[in-house]
């Protein structure tokens, strides 16, 4: 006997089926016509068993699984044993993190791995977990810098890792990159235009908006599907937009951009709301703007972060630069390492850095791996919001629409898997590190440490050969090759839909650090 422990119940199932059966992989099939004889008995006594044999239970349930429904209807959290092989096989990767990349990148994009670090030219290292002087990726980054590769490292504390160190204060990462995609955009798309033909082919940058009447002026509405010719509709007539702002208490922007008509409705492109978001002025737009990289009160300036980060402007200019030209001199080698952002608007930050890649053409960059097109478990989402009694309508924007006033995060979050978001389609066959509740009610295996789940985590090597005997003849599906381009359309620098627009999130934006709540529901927005 070995170190496993299995459900009394499905275990005896599972040996009166394979006996009859012989083959293990049908046997688990049977099983699973009536799996509710086990499911009612979950959390019930544990007995041990063999190693070989567990993995031989766990192989033949994500054979089984993979062939009738599908690989991504089996899932393990990225923090489990056995995340590698369920990636490897093509399945579903879940992840507690906030899911900006894929937001932004596509629902399968697949970042450079470690060891791609080193051909890159410019690295930005940028995050708390990144801080640390060993990690299992400090190699990487030292056979880079031998290379001639820059390492600027972003985050709370200095580093020995870097050629060079921004210490920004804790939570303010997104004023930092606000500023930077402020520098961006004047200098690489107004005054020069190095990137036009990247942002007109690989970006949503051209992409129609329609804009909708509020408070006598207008807010952004949803695309309308449609892609202008050039940019900008700069050049004609002009409209006030209101723009969210969050460093003010309920304020709001009050900034110009260019339209055209559509149909009798006034519309404007994604490109030329981002100037009016990061306060970039054209001559003859109506609003209130800044008056430089130095103005202190206009956000998103560098003069204006530098109250929030604590880093210098003249630092958050050079930085930008830097990124821009060694992106367009090396046809986008730029890449940023994603630390864990412990605040409760971490997505918003990570969408303010992601911006920079998606501007600089270097959406390959973004060197966290994706997942499988499931960006958060809800189930742990209920467990760690509990019943909670906090109005999530406070974390709006002064112009929401009040679709979440006085409603709270379990119920919002409850409304979302009711609506199949964001575990859509929900995993037969899931591993977890850790217990969890509720328990999924409908997993056919659940799998983890817990005494409430069917199975303790058999050896990740057992499991994979037993899922490789099981298969015969089927090869699995892997994951896209790291570095590969991603193949979902235009990356998104807009993200078009109800939730984000009632936070005032559908474009880059800062929330500073403070009260929150850990989970948002714009956290499961999935971008289909």
């Amino acid at each position: 006997m070995g170190g496993s422990q299995v459900n009394q119940a499905l275990v005896r199932l599972y040996f009166e089926v394979r006996d009859g059966e012989r083959d293990p992989v049908a046997a688990w099939a049977k099983l699973t016509g009536n799996s509710q004889l086990y499911h009612r008995m979950r959390g019930e006594r544990r007995v041990p068993l063999d190693d070989a044999t567990a993995a031989e239970l766990a192989g033949a349930a994500i054979v089984d699984t993979a062939a009738r429904h599908g690989a991504e209807r089996v899932a393990a959290l990225a923090t489990s044993p056995l995340s590698r092989l369920v990636g490897d096989l093509g399945g579903a990767v879940l992840t507690e993190h906030p899911c900006a990349p894929e937001q932004v990148l596509g629902p399968r994009f697949s970042g450079p791995g470690a060891d791609d670090w080193a051909r890159q030219a410019y690295v930005l290292l940028w995050g708390e977990n990144n801080r640390l002087v060993r990690t299992a990726d400090t190699p990487w980054v030292i056979a880079g810098r031998y290379k001639g590769q820059k390492v600027v490292a972003i985050g709370t504390h200095p580093t020995r890792l870097s050629d060079e160190t921004l210490v920004v204060r804790p939570g303010t990462d997104g004023a930092l990159a606000m500023a930077m995609g402020h520098v961006l955009l004047k200098e690489f798309y107004l005054d020069r235009t190095p990137f036009a033909g990247h942002a007109m082919e690989r970006t949503d940058l051209p992409s129609l908006v329609w804009l909708r009447r509020r408070e006598g002026a207008y807010v952004p509405g949803g695309l309308t599907g449609e892609v202008c010719d050039r940019l900008s509709v700069y050049g004609g007539q002009a409209a006030e937009v209101l723009l969210p702002r969050f460093d003010d208490g309920t304020g709001v922007l009050r900034r110009g951009v260019p339209v055209v008509s559509d149909g009798g409705e006034p519309v404007t492109t994604v490109f030329d709301l981002l100037l009016a978001v990061y306060g970039v002025p054209r001559p003859g737009l109506p609003g209130v703007w800044p008056g430089g990289y130095e103005d202190r009160a206009e956000p998103y300036t560098p003069g204006w972060q530098e109250a929030y980060t604590g880093v210098a402007a003249s630092r958050a200019v050079k930085t930008a630069r830097e990124l821009g030209v060694t992106a367009e001199k090396t046809g986008g080698r730029c890449v940023i390492v994603p630390g864990r952002l412990e605040t409760p608007h971490a997505d918003t930050a990570y969408r303010a850095m992601l911006a920079l890649l998606v501007l600089t053409g270097c959406g390959g960059g973004w060197a966290q791996a994706g997942g499988a097109g499931i960006p958060l478990v809800p189930y742990l989402c209920l467990h760690a919001c509990g019943e909670d009694r906090a109005d999530l309508g406070a974390l709006s924007w002064a112009l929401a629409e009040g679709l979440f006033a006085r409603r709270t995060s379990r119920a919002v979050l409850l409304e979302a898997v009711a609506g199949g978001w964001p575990m859509a389609p929900p995993p037969r066959v899931l591993a977890l590190p850790r217990p969890i509740y509720p328990l999924p009610p409908d997993v056919d295996l659940l799998i983890g440490p817990d005494e409430h789940c069917d199975l303790t985590p058999p050896d990740p090597e057992l499991l994979a050969g037993a899922v490789t005997r099981l298969a015969g003849d089927t090869t699995p599906r892997r994951l896209p090759e790291p570095g590969a381009r991603p193949a979902f359309g235009r990356m998104r620098l807009m993200v078009d839909h109800a939730w984000m627009h009632e936070y005032g999130e559908a474009l880059p934006t800062y929330r500073p650090p403070g009260l929150g709540i850990p989970i948002k529901p714009t956290q499961l927005v999935r971008v289909r």
